[in-house]
């Protein structure tokens, strides 16, 4: 990291937000200054968001066949569980401040549970025991043990921040910008506090443990690229942009500024001028890395042998939204 990172000492018990964002009507909807809609079913033309730079960074094929192709992933139950719990701390701060407690968050998380997994069933299939424990059922104690961790994590939570002092200007707020040079950005940012000074702090939880150096550098890169949409939108650099890990309670806080906002904007644009002229030709070459075990497409990479399906063309419609799982950890 630069010289101006800053990692700030936790609230003393009592204490008020040192930075002052505890004021302002909370809208827990994802609406609000700088949302730009997104869920009114109109196509969009093709935009980046952190995710996807991400994957394109780390690997462009990776980039392809998640952006473009849009291969289907199996979700693993980690995956799954930042959801459920980046859900209920949205619907914690949806409840009057008195009522943001650790008992009302864990009363919240088995009906929060039971309606996301209606939405979405085949997130239950990941209950089910392989053969030949299993025959086809879902094992009750499986998710029962799975739901205990995602109770943990909302205890790591509630010890990292106490949300009656907090009110968000918004929670889940989809953001979207286009810069100067044509490039459209778009993103989903768990929380955002704004002071009664008007300084701005984005705050996004972890559900895994505080990373090491590459884990941080890929934090760092998402909580940069809603700095500048934020910048761009609202005329103000975030004076904080706060990481909460919640499997081991760790907290990391930067503070970013002007110039470093301008460096990181013109990344995004040779990012996705990389990316435009790959799609061009449909030349998303694998870059392969400690992170290729944990890739879901290792048997349609070419650096293991694999073979990538026929190349279908750049998308339409926009290939830069991401999903529920993207946001969730």
């Amino acid at each position: 990291m630069s010289a101006a990172t800053v990692t700030l000492p936790r609230m003393a018990e009592g204490a008020t937000d040192t930075a002052g964002y505890t004021t302002g009507a909370a809208d827990t909807t994802g609406a609000g200054v700088g949302a730009a809609g997104g869920h009114d079913g109109v196509v969009r033309r093709p935009a980046l968001s952190p995710s996807r730079a991400g994957d394109f960074k780390q690997c462009p094929l990776l980039y392809r066949l998640r952006a473009v192709d849009r291969l289907p992933e199996t979700p693993t139950k980690a995956q799954v569980r930042g959801t459920l719990v980046h859900s209920v701390l949205e619907r914690v701060f949806a409840l009057p401040r008195e009522q943001r407690v650790p008992d009302r968050a864990r009363e919240l998380l088995r009906p929060t549970w039971s309606e996301l997994s209606e939405q979405t069933p085949e997130w239950r299939e990941l209950f089910v025991p392989d053969p030949p424990e299993g025959r086809g059922e879902i094992s009750e104690q499986a998710e029962a043990e799975w739901l205990d961790s995602a109770e943990r994590l909302l205890e790591s939570y509630f010890a990292l921040e106490d949300p009656r002092r907090l009110e968000p200007e918004a929670c889940e707020l989809h953001v979207e910008t286009e810069l100067d040079s044509g490039v459209l950005l778009r993103g989903y940012i768990d929380r955002l506090d704004v002071a009664p000074a008007g300084q701005i702090r984005v705050v996004d939880y972890k559900t895994g443990a505080a990373p090491r150096q590459i884990g941080e550098a890929k934090a760092m890169f998402q909580m940069k690229f809603y700095a500048v949409v934020l910048w761009r939108l609202r005329g103000v650099v975030p004076s904080q942009l706060k990481l909460l890990y919640l499997r081991d309670g760790q907290e990391l806080a930067y503070t970013p500024d002007e110039p470093e906002l301008a460096r990181f904007e013109r990344t995004l644009e040779a990012i996705w001028q990389a990316i435009l002229r790959a799609g061009a030709t449909g030349d998303f070459r694998p870059s392969p890395s400690k992170l290729c075990g944990w890739c879901s497409f290792q048997h349609l990479c070419p650096s293991f042998g694999g073979t990538p399906p026929e190349y279908p063309g750049w998308p339409e419609p926009d290939p830069g939204v991401e999903s529920v799982l993207d946001r969730a950890d």
